[in-house]
């Protein structure tokens, strides 16, 4: 099983909105099958493995780490390859949250005379799919908060300042995050300080990146250097039917610079989230600033923190990460911690999929 999970994560940043899942088929105490699951649209794990095992899938075990798949999607049901391949037993690592399958895959083997477990490195398959668990259970994306910070808990020299923290190696780790996730998010006062372009650089992305803009004044220019970079995926602009109807001609000139538009009938993240479900969103990485932070950790809609702590101070007159939430470095407890150069990584988990 831990060879499977091993073979599933070479899905990562690939395989959205699916989750990503590994097989191994071991017959007589060898592997005769690998498999898994590359990009959406693409062979499932279990079928990868039983092409490659041939005839020698008969009388096999399969490894899986997701249970497979009972319903036609883009590709046929796992559960008919599997019956008429002649595997006798099979290993799951977890459950599959989505409504077409949730236990309706193991009961189907079951029925067919497989021999079926489920459970082995439980915990370890549902982390590695946490975002894919959050968007069935919570139909929203999974959200990470990401920031970089100055010993004394501040993002910037002063309000408005465009502030340079992290070094080298935080960026270029930033950078593979980037990689990996579906979305990235910033307000429209991180677009008009910063000026971002919001896209991975110096690593291979496998899908389009979607760059949300959180913008209910509609202050982000048309002219914003995130619009010359759509070949990398598409922008998309949240805001409200009411900005909309006040500011038509700022919507206007969004889209024709190739905006998505989206608008909500009120400032709701938890309905922002769920709307990027349609862009086949998994995850989310929420990048600044404060205000949209403190919008989305106080909608209680935050899975993850990623702080980078950057050995400087600013000083009072800097601008402080979440001032007014009961949220603090300090309280980050459980977190996983790690250097990168001079800065420090603290990742700790606010909701975790069980």
């Amino acid at each position: 099983m831990l060879e499977a999970l091993s073979l599933a994560a070479k899905g990562q940043g690939a395989t959205s909105p699916n989750p990503m899942v590994g097989a191994v088929l071991v017959s007589q105490g060898r592997v005769v099958g690998r498999g898994f699951h590359a990009r959406a649209g693409a062979a499932h794990a279990e079928v990868v493995a039983i092409e490659e095992a041939g005839s020698a899938a008969s009388g096999a075990t399969l490894y899986c780490t997701l249970e497979p798949c009972c319903h036609r999607g883009r590709t046929g049901p796992c559960v008919d390859r599997i019956v008429a391949a002649g595997v006798t037993v099979v290993t799951i690592g977890t459950e599959d949250p989505d409504s077409r399958v949730n236990g309706g895959g193991v009961q189907y083997l079951r029925e067919h005379g497989i021999a079926v477990r489920v459970g082995v490195c439980k915990t370890e398959a549902r982390r590695l799919n946490e975002a894919f668990f959050t968007v069935k259970r919570l139909g929203r994306p999974f959200v990470t908060l990401k920031v970089a910070v100055s010993l004394d808990g501040r993002i910037t020299a002063g309000p408005g300042q465009q502030t340079f923290l992290t070094q080298p190696a935080a960026l270029k780790h930033a950078h593979s995050v980037r990689a990996e996730v579906d979305a990235i998010g910033v307000g429209s006062n991180t677009v008009m300080v910063d000026d971002p372009l919001l896209t991975a650089r110096g690593v291979k992305r496998h899908r389009p990146l979607v760059r949300v803009l959180f913008d209910t004044r509609m202050r982000t220019p048309s002219t914003a250097r995130v619009f010359s970079t759509l070949e990398s995926g598409p922008v998309v602009v949240m805001t409200t039917d009411a900005s909309i109807e006040r500011w038509p001609d700022r919507a206007a000139a969004l889209r024709q610079a190739g905006a998505c538009i989206e608008p909500l009938p009120g400032r709701d993240p938890a309905a922002a989230l769920s709307r990027l479900l349609a862009y086949d969103v998994n995850s989310l990485l929420v990048e600044g600033g404060t205000e949209l932070h403190r919008a989305v950790w106080e909608a209680g809609v935050t899975d993850r923190i990623r702080l980078y702590i950057v050995p400087v101070r600013l000083g009072p007159t800097g601008v402080p990460w979440l001032p007014s939430t009961r949220l603090s470095i300090a309280a980050l407890g459980g977190g996983r911690l790690s250097y990168l150069g001079q800065d420090l990584l603290v990742e700790a988990d606010v909701q975790r999929i069980d």
